[in-house]
C-alpha cells in the first residue's frame, strides 16, 4: 500500500496545496534517470546483438553463407543494378532451364529492397560500400532493431524492467544467431524484427486503443509480409487471441479498434505483393482471420444494443442479432468451402499442412521432408538454441497470470502456439526464440523485484512502492482501486469536456488491482536465502552468457561454403565448393547448362554464373524429380535424359575422403523418393538390401549401377587403395569400374566436388561405327574378288 493511501481524510485537507508538486519531484527525477539509464542500456544491447555476430567476418572472411542467400544476394545486386522496375518483370532464364523463372513474381522482396535501400542511401552519403558487404551486415543489424522490438513488446505486458531483460536475452539467443549471423542474407534477417515489431504495435493498439497504432499495425504487418511467408503466424495469431478476449469476456472498444483496422488495411496491403496476391484471400490460411471480424463485429453490436436499451428490449435484439450473426458466418463459411473444395488440400499450402499433421510431408510431398530444417527437432536441441530459457519459460507463463491482462493473455498464446510449431518442424524454434526471451525475461524481472525487496526490507525494514506494469491494466471494479485523492484546486477548476476524457483514459490504464499490491507487500523472504537466490540467478545468467558466446563463435559462424576441421595437426580448410565453382566459371562455355541435385541450385547460379536446371526454390515437383529420376538412374538412361534437357556437366558432392556427412550419397534416397513419386518405375525397395541402405558389397545391382553411386566413387579406390567411406564407415562394394557416357573433367583437392561432362554421340559410338565400316568393307572386298573370278556374270 502506498502512503498517501493510509492517510486519512483530515490529514490530506490539512496539507497546502503545493505539497503536490514538491513530493513528485523526487519521482519524476528518478523516472527521467531510469529513462536515460534504460536508453543507454539499450544502446548496449544493441552493441551486444551487432558485435555478437560478427565472429563468422573475424575468423573466416566477409563472404555469403548457406544456399539460399547467395539467391537473394544475386536478386540484390541486379536491384541496385538495374532499379526497382526491371527487378519487378526480372525473368530469370539462368534458372530452372528450359522453363526459366520470373523473379518478381515468385520473390518476397522485403530483404531485397531493404538492403538495396541501405545501399543507395550509403552511396548518396559518400560511404562506398558493395552490395555483397550491405548484404553480409544487414542481419546483425537487423539483430539488435529485434532486440529493441522485444523491449517495447515485453514492456507493454510486463514493464521496463522485465523488457531490458527480455531484449537482452534475445540479443544473444543462439536460436536467432543461427540465422542472422554475418552473412547469413536469408529472409529471417529482417522478418524476426517485423514479426515482433507488429506484435508490439498490435498490443500497444489493444492497451490504448489509438487508431494509429493501429494503423502502423497495419503497415508492420505489411513489411512482415514483404518479407518472410511465415506472415500466416501472425494473421492467425491475432485472430486467435482476439477470439479469445471475446470468449473470457474480456471485449473492449480497444479491442476492436487494434483489430478491425489490422484486418482491413492489411489484407489489402498484402494483396499488393506479388507473390501473395489474391491468396491474402483465397487461401485457408487467411480465413479465421476473416471469420474472427465477423464475430467481433456481431459482439460489437450486441454490446452497443446492450447500453441503449432496456433489458427486456434487449433481450429480444439481441435473439435477433445472434440469429442474423450466425446466418452470415455460416453464408460465409458455405462460401469458403465451396472456394475450397475443388483443391485437393482444401485450400492449404503443403508446409501449412506439414504444420497441422507431421506426416502429411512425408506421405505426400517428400521434396518438403527432404529439408533438415523441416525435421522435427530433437530434445538436445532445444537445449542448444534456447538453454537455459527452457526451464525459465514456466516461470514466465506464471508470472503474466498474476494478473493476467490482454498484453499477457496474448504472450501466453504467442508461447504456446510457438513452442508447439517448434516442435513440428526445427525451423520454426526461430519463431520460439523471441516468445522464450519474453517470457524468460518477465520471470527474471519478477524474481529480481522479489529478491532485492526482500533485501531492503530485511536491511533497511521498508518496502518500495509498488511499480505499475504498462501491461497490468486488467478491468477491475471501483472498490478494488485504491483512488488519489483531489486536492482543492482540481476540484475548483473544472476541466473540459477533452481533458476529462484524456484523464479517465489515463486513469483506467494506471490503476492497480488491490490485491497486487497486497501481495507484493506480503511477498518478503528471508535475508539469507533472498541472497542465495540472487546469486544463483547471477550464474544463471552468466552460464548462459557463456553458452551464448561459444554458439556465436564456434557452432554458427561457420560459412557452409567455407568447412573447417580440427585434428591433432592443426586446422583444416576445405575451401572445395568455391574451388568447383571457380573451375566452371572459367572453363565452361556461359550458356551452358549445369544438372546437380537442387541443393547448390543458388550457388552455382550466383558464383559460377551457369545456368542450372533446379534450385532451391522447389516451385516445379516435376522438373525435380527428373533430376532425382536421372541420379537414380543406370548410366545410358540417365545420358538420354540429361542430354534431353542439354545439360552439359552434371556437379555432384561426395564427402566420402573427407568424411563430409552432407554429400550427395546420404541423400541419394530423397532422390529416389521424389523421383519415384513422379515416374512410377524408380522404386525405393529396389536400392535397399533387407530394408537397410548400404553402398558396400551387399548393395542391390540397382544401387551400384546408377549414375550417382558411379559419379560419386569413380577412381575412389586409387585414393587408398580400398576404397573405404570415411561417411558410411565401410568400404564400397564396386570399386573398378568405367565411364561409357560421361567423362570426369574436375575434381576438388579433397574430393568434396566432382564435376562430369557428357559425352556427344558421335564420342559414344565410334567404336560401333568402326566395326560396321570394317565388316562393310570386308562384304565389300569379297563381293570384288567374286565378280573377278566370273567376269561374265
Amino acid at each position: 500500500m502506498s502512503e498517501i493511501g493510509n492517510l486519512n481524510p483530515q490529514t490530506q485537507e490539512s496539507r497546502p496545496s503545493m505539497a503536490a508538486p514538491v513530493d513528485q519531484q523526487p519521482t519524476t527525477l528518478r523516472n527521467a534517470f531510469g529513462n536515460v539509464f534504460s536508453f543507454f542500456i539499450l544502446l548496449l544491447i544493441g552493441v551486444i546483438a551487432f558485435s555478437i555476430r560478427l565472429f563468422s567476418v573475424i575468423k573466416y572472411e566477409s563472404v555469403i553463407h548457406e544456399f539460399d542467400p547467395y539467391f537473394n544476394y544475386r536478386v540484390t545486386q541486379f536491384l541496385t543494378k538495374s532499379g526497382v522496375y526491371d527487378f519487378w518483370n526480372w525473368f530469370d532464364d539462368r534458372t530452372w532451364y528450359p522453363l526459366g523463372r520470373v523473379i518478381g513474381g515468385t520473390v518476397y522482396p522485403g530483404l531485397t529492397l531493404t538492403a538495396g535501400t541501405i545501399w543507395r542511401v550509403l552511396h548518396a552519403l559518400n560511404i562506398p560500400l558493395s552490395v555483397e558487404t550491405v548484404c553480409v551486415f544487414t542481419a546483425p543489424i537487423f539483430s539488435a532493431f529485434a532486440s529493441w522490438a522485444t523491449y517495447l513488446l515485453t514492456k507493454e505486458i510486463k514493464g521496463a524492467g522485465a523488457g531490458l531483460t527480455a531484449a537482452a536475452l534475445l540479443a544473444m539467443v543462439p536460436s536467432y544467431i543461427s540465422r542472422s549471423v554475418a552473412g547469413s542474407y536469408d529472409n529471417e534477417a529482417v522478418a524476426i524484427f517485423a514479426l515482433i515489431f507488429t506484435f508490439y504495435l498490435y498490443v500497444k493498439t489493444v492497451n490504448t486503443g489509438s487508431l494509429f497504432y493501429a494503423t502502423l499495425n497495419a503497415i508492420a504487418y505489411f513489411y512482415m509480409v514483404c518479407s518472410w511467408g511465415g506472415y500466416t503466424f501472425i494473421i492467425n495469431l491475432i485472430p486467435m487471441h482476439v477470439l479469445l478476449c471475446i470468449v473470457t469476456g474480456r471485449y473492449s472498444p480497444r479491442l476492436y479498434i487494434a483489430y478491425a483496422p489490422f484486418v482491413i488495411l492489411g489484407t489489402l496491403l498484402a494483396a499488393l505483393v506479388p507473390v501473395v496476391g489474391f491468396n491474402a484471400l483465397m487461401t485457408s490460411e487467411h480465413f479465421a482471420s476473416f471469420l474472427v471480424f465477423i464475430i467481433l463485429h456481431v459482439v460489437a453490436l450486441v454490446y452497443y444494443i446492450k447500453g441503449i436499451l432496456s433489458p427486456q428490449m434487449f433481450k429480444v435484439a439481441v435473439t435477433l442479432v445472434v440469429s442474423v450473426g450466425l446466418i452470415i458466418c455460416f453464408a460465409v463459411l458455405a462460401v469458403l468451402v465451396a472456394l475450397v473444395a475443388s483443391s485437393p488440400t482444401k485450400g492449404w499450402s503443403g508446409r501449412s499442412l506439414s504444420l497441422l499433421d507431421p506426416t502429411y510431408a512425408s506421405k505426400y510431398i517428400p521434396i518438403i521432408a527432404s529439408v533438415s530444417e523441416h525435421q522435427p527437432p530433437t530434445w538436445p536441441s532445444y537445449f542448444m538454441d534456447i538453454n537455459v530459457l527452457a526451464f525459465l519459460v514456466p516461470a514466465g507463463i506464471i508470472a503474466c497470470f498474476l494478473p493476467l491482462s490482454d498484453a499477457s493473455a496474448f504472450a501466453v498464446l504467442y508461447i504456446v502456439t510457438s513452442v508447439y510449431f517448434s516442435g513440428v518442424m526445427v525451423r520454426l524454434m526461430l519463431v520460439l526464440a523471441p516468445a522464450a526471451c519474453i517470457m524468460s525475461g518477465i520471470a527474471l524481472s519478477q524474481a529480481f523485484d522479489v529478491f532485492t525487496r526482500s533485501v531492503k526490507f530485511q536491511l533497511f525494514g521498508k518496502t518500495e512502492k509498488p511499480q505499475i506494469n504498462a501491461g497490468d491494466t486488467s478491468s477491475v471494479t471501483q472498490n478494488e482501486v485504491v483512488k488519489p485523492e483531489k486536492s482543492e484546486e482540481t476540484v475548483k477548476e473544472r476541466p473540459s469536456r477533452k481533458s476529462r476524457k484524456k484523464e479517465k483514459e489515463k486513469e483506467n490504464i494506471e490503476k492497480v488491482p488491490l490485491v497486487s499490491q497486497v501481495e507484493k507487500k506480503l511477498l518478503v523472504l528471508p535475508l539469507e536465502a533472498s541472497v542465495i537466490s540472487l546469486f544463483l540467478l547471477v550464474l544463471l545468467g552468466a552460464f548462459y552468457v557463456v553458452h551464448c558466446v561459444w554458439a556465436a563463435a564456434e557452432a554458427y559462424s561457420a560459412p557452409s561454403i567455407v568447412l573447417t576441421s580440427r585434428s591433432h595437426d592443426g586446422l583444416h580448410v576445405f575451401d572445395d565448393f568455391r574451388e568447383a565453382y571457380g573451375w566452371l566459371r572459367h572453363n565452361t562455355e556461359v550458356d551452358d547448362k549445369v544438372a546437380s541435385w537442387w541443393d547448390y541450385g543458388y550457388q552455382t547460379t550466383a558464383m559460377a554464373n551457369r545456368t542450372v536446371i533446379v534450385d532451391n526454390n522447389t516451385w516445379n515437383n516435376t522438373h525435380i524429380a527428373t533430376v532425382g529420376t536421372a541420379m537414380s538412374s543406370p548410366e545410358k538412361a540417365a545420358w538420354e535424359i540429361f542430354n534431353s534437357l542439354d545439360v552439359k556437366y552434371v556437379l555432384v558432392v561426395f564427402g566420402g575422403l573427407v568424411g563430409y556427412p552432407s554429400d550427395d550419397i546420404n541423400k541419394f534416397l530423397w532422390m529416389v523418393r521424389i523421383g519415384g513419386g513422379v515416374f512410377p518405375h524408380i522404386k525405393e525397395p529396389d536400392y535397399l538390401r533387407d530394408g537397410q541402405y548400404r553402398i558396400d558389397a551387399q548393395a542391390t545391382p540397382t544401387m551400384l549401377n546408377c549414375l550417382m553411386y558411379k559419379l560419386s566413387y569413380y577412381r575412389f579406390v586409387e585414393t587408398d587403395g580400398k576404397g573405404f567411406d570415411r561417411v558410411r564407415h565401410t568400404e564400397i562394394g564396386k570399386k573398378y569400374f568405367k565411364l561409357t557416357h560421361f567423362e570426369e573433367v574436375f575434381t576438388t583437392h579433397h574430393w568434396m566436388v566432382r564435376i562430369y561432362k557428357l559425352k556427344p554421340p558421335r564420342n559414344r559410338t565410334r567404336g560401333k561405327n568402326k566395326k560396321l565400316k570394317s565388316k562393310t568393307s570386308s562384304t565389300t572386298s569379297k563381293r570384288g574378288r567374286a565378280t573377278k573370278r566370273n567376269p561374265w556374270s
